[in-house]
């Protein structure tokens, strides 16, 4: 048999055709091949939904090399991953090549495997099947629900707040959520209240303990609202004379948490390693797909996309005989310890994140591995072998130390047995570190107690948190919302849109954010309200097991938003109403969201079209000129206010529309070889980033990211080098000549 196969990735086709060998030509699609074209009406609601695809640009190369080979091939065999967007791929290239009459007579199969291994791909190769429509529709029918909700959602927008601004069907649930917590945060009132804590010896060891009761009665959180009484009552503590009451021991056990799933992925290496959701998963596909480990090409870890904690019994038989010979027979518990899944709608043919050989240690691949790879390997490799590891035990004690009308209380623990702690310890960065247990000398039952000092503390009630990443992700998941394949791009998303900024690693909308989210949430408060999303994803869940049909699913949701969307086009402007008049008119001054944020304006627009800043007195906005000309008409150049800082723009606009940088850039003196004439200015990007381009410009595009310098090169001659700087190889001279390739290492990193 002579076969094609087809995999997502370039990366995954060179590991999987080495271990097919002679006979298989495996190819990779790079991805989805077919999309919806960038237009309004691929998906038709007046036709029942009809839906058009178009091959997406730069994969028609793919797929010509694909029906290349397929000539010379009798079988076609798709192996893109093993979710619903693998399995749309795997149908979208089927397609593709049907409609080229190249499957006449040839057998198309369909492969998964949850593990890049030559064991699993030889057992996939053996036991194919075929497409799975069911999945197949799912993934159609919510690229469709997100199509529809996009294509009419944005134009909206544009109208009724700003140009270019967009709006998701799961994206803007996840924006209404952070909008949420930051009002909350906005509207907290913290409440006042203190506590006792003391500092106590008995003998010459010294432990903490806490007022805990007064003549018998407990206190409250509130009991002491004030710092007078609470500073009387520590004098009282202070003064008395106290002796152990009562000290209760008891052992407990603590299980480990079970191995990986996407979600519980990508909230560790949030807290643990810094990573982002996006980058998590962009590291943990490399290590799915597989690195040359002594001479052979090897995938390292399962599928990263899963909600499945199982794990099969061929590597709960590993990780019980590695943990055994690693760490004793007491570390391994007496039967293997099997995960339930919590998500009704979860695969159980997945497996959960673990490594594809507990053999590979973290260590064994520090020289195969690039620095983040490596921290994410060790963090998937110790949670999943902890996960089959015997129970921590921790002896707990709580002292109750009485002076007859006053109660103090001392709790602590400490470690009996680590257990699975001796590994891994969950959300904490590593074992030991952030997760100190309190100690407490051995105490009993009459014991005098010294009290060394006794302290009133203040303490102030605080708000939820913003949410982080982590607790963001935590938060969707609970909620139903989004799917393990989703969570990266719906956080990129809100970002990459300047809806949210970060704070500390914490998501704080931006005044664009929350003006979109009043906006969606006033005019589509069901199709963004958290319990509508998640049963549209329980119905997408629906379509995925063959329980119901795609169609029915877009009928439901279309003709609700289609009626808001309606209602909405004939609303009003959003905008908040002051007290403030305007000094023309007399008509309430409103606030109203720009293209560069917030400002004040005149009700009676267009009429009146006074303006201001926020903060600023009423002014018809005037602009601020320079000194400088306008080289194109001779008029004064304008100092204006742009999405990236200010510049200069000629005061003739529209007339002119002559702009130029606020401070004139950097030259580097470095003549343009492509033109000739012009030499390179140092410039940012919109993103913040430098990068050197030629004066000559719009005429001259030529530009460099690196900075060029006055040294030709002395391989081919060139009259200039560039200084790179990178973190794995420091500092280097590089010619940017193509088809030169010199470099020379400057400074090490």
């Amino acid at each position: 048999m002579s076969a094609v196969v087809v995999v997502e990735s370039p990366a995954k086709a060179k590991t999987i055709e080495k271990y097919l060998g002679k006979g298989y030509k495996v190819l990779a699609s790079y991805g989805h091949v077919r999309a919806f074209p960038k237009k309004d009406g691929s998906v038709d609601p007046d036709n029942d939904f009809a839906i058009k695809y178009q091959i997406i640009d730069d994969k028609k190369k793919r797929l010509d090399a694909i029906a290349t080979a397929l000539r010379k091939a009798d079988t076609l065999i798709l192996a893109s991953d093993l979710d619903r967007e693998g399995e749309a791929i795997a149908w979208h290239v089927a397609e593709v090549m049907r409609e080229r009459g190249l499957l006449k007579n040839k057998p198309v199969l369909r492969i998964t495997f949850n593990e890049i291994t030559k064991k699993a791909i030889t057992e996939a190769v053996e036991n194919p099947s075929e497409v799975d429509m069911q999945l197949v529709d799912a993934q159609q029918a919510r690229s469709a629900l997100d199509y529809l909700v996009g294509f009419t959602l944005s134009p909206l927008l544009w109208r009724k707040i700003r140009s270019g601004l967009s709006a998701g069907r799961v994206q803007s649930v996840a924006l209404r959520l952070i909008c949420e917590r930051e009002q909350l945060i906005r509207d907290f009132k913290p409440k006042e209240f203190w506590t006792i804590d003391n500092e106590c010896l008995t003998g010459q060891k010294g432990f903490q303990a806490q007022l805990h009761a007064v003549d018998g009665k407990a206190l409250s959180k509130f009991a002491i609202t004030d710092g007078v009484n609470a500073k009387v009552m520590a004098r009282r503590v202070e003064k008395a004379s106290f002796s152990v009451s009562d000290v209760q021991k008891k052992q407990a056990k603590q299980q480990p948490a079970p191995p990986f799933i996407t979600t519980t992925l990508q909230m560790d290496a949030s807290r643990k390693l810094g990573f982002t959701a996006r980058k998590t998963m962009q590291v943990a596909q490399k290590l799915y797909e597989g690195i040359e480990v002594d001479g052979e090409p090897v995938g390292l870890i399962t599928y990263m996309r899963t909600d499945s904690v199982t794990l099969s019994e061929d590597a709960i038989a590993e990780m019980r005989s590695h943990i055994s010979s690693a760490y004793g027979a007491e570390y391994l518990p007496e039967k293997a310890r099997r995960f339930k899944t919590k998500s009704k709608n979860a695969q159980e043919a997945h497996e959960a994140i673990r490594p594809t050989s507990v053999g590979r240690t973290p260590d064994s691949l520090k020289t195969v591995l690039d620095a983040d790879g490596l921290k994410l390997y060790k963090l998937i490799w110790k949670r999943a072998l902890a996960s089959q590891m015997s129970p921590a035990l921790l002896d707990q004690v709580r002292a109750d130390i009485d002076s007859g009308d006053l109660t103090l209380r001392a709790t602590g623990s400490t470690l009996a047995f680590p257990g699975f702690r001796k590994l891994y310890i969950e959300g904490t960065d590593e074992p030991g570190k952030g997760d100190k247990d309190r100690l407490l000398p051995a105490l009993a039952v009459g014991d005098a107690i010294t009290i060394k000092d006794a302290n009133a503390k203040q303490h102030f009630t605080e708000p939820k948190p913003r949410f982080s990443e982590a607790t963001l992700v935590k938060e969707l998941e609970a909620n139903g919302i989004g799917r393990p394949s989703t969570y990266a791009s719906i956080l990129n998303v809100l970002r990459a849109r300047e809806y949210v900024d970060m704070e500390k690693k914490r998501f704080v909308p931006t005044d664009t954010g929350d003006w979109v989210n009043k906006f969606l949430v006033a005019s589509f408060g069901e199709i963004v309200d958290p319990k509508f999303t998640a049963s549209v994803e329980d119905k997408l869940d629906a379509v995925a097991r063959g329980e119901s049909g795609w169609k029915p699913v877009l009928r439901d949701f279309w003709g609700p938003f289609k009626a808001a969307v309606d209602l909405a086009a004939t609303a009003e402007r959003p905008s908040e109403e002051t007290e403030e008049k305007c000094p023309e008119c007399g008509k309430p001054m409103a606030i109203k969201l720009g293209r560069y944020g917030k400002f004040m304006a005149c009700t009676g627009y267009p009429e009146c079209k006074v303006a201001q800043p926020l903060n600023g007195a009423a002014e018809k906005a005037e602009p601020e000129l320079s000194d400088q000309k306008c080289d194109q008409c001779g008029e004064p150049m304008a100092i204006k206010n742009g999405r990236y800082g200010k510049f200069l723009g000629c005061s003739a606009y529209p007339e002119c529309k002559n702009i130029q940088p606020l401070e004139k850039p950097k030259d580097t003196g470095i003549n343009c070889p492509a033109c000739g004439q012009g030499t390179f200015l140092e410039k940012k990007s919109r993103r913040g980033k430098i990068f050197y381009s030629c004066s000559g410009y719009p005429k001259c595009k030529s530009a460099l990211w690196d900075l060029p310098i006055d040294k030709p090169c002395p391989q081919c001659g060139a009259p200039f080098v560039t200084v790179k700087i990178t973190k794995r190889r420091g500092t280097e001279h590089v010619c940017v000549t193509e088809g030169c390739g010199w470099k020379e290492l400057v400074e090490a990193p």
